[in-house]
């Protein structure tokens, strides 16, 4: 399980300390993938922009459900990792 992002982290205009690249595939990089795709650096900054406390996820694996784009269209992912191991390296990986 991902841990929770607390509500007042989510509130607060929480900047990362540093940032890398994943090297290999998981399912947190799984997810950051998803959230990168959809224009946000992670599940804190989503939480921040939208402000929404939860983001769907599919119960089965914990991967996002659904993000919706700043735009306000909406990006649907599948139960399924959507990730491939050539997009892994491009996934940023961002520390607080």
């Amino acid at each position: 399980k991902k841990p929770e992002v607390s509500g007042v982290m989510a509130k607060a205009d929480i900047k990362p300390k540093s940032i890398h690249h994943a090297k290999k595939w998981s399912d947190d990089v799984e997810n950051l993938y998803r959230f990168q795709q959809a224009g946000y650096r992670d599940e804190i900054e989503y939480k921040q922009v939208k402000q929404v406390d939860m983001v769907e996820c599919w119960p089965e694996t914990g991967f996002v459900k659904k993000l919706q784009r700043r735009d306000n269209t909406f990006y649907y992912y599948d139960k399924q990792r959507e990730c491939e191991d050539k997009e892994v390296h491009k996934v940023k990986v961002y520390v607080y």
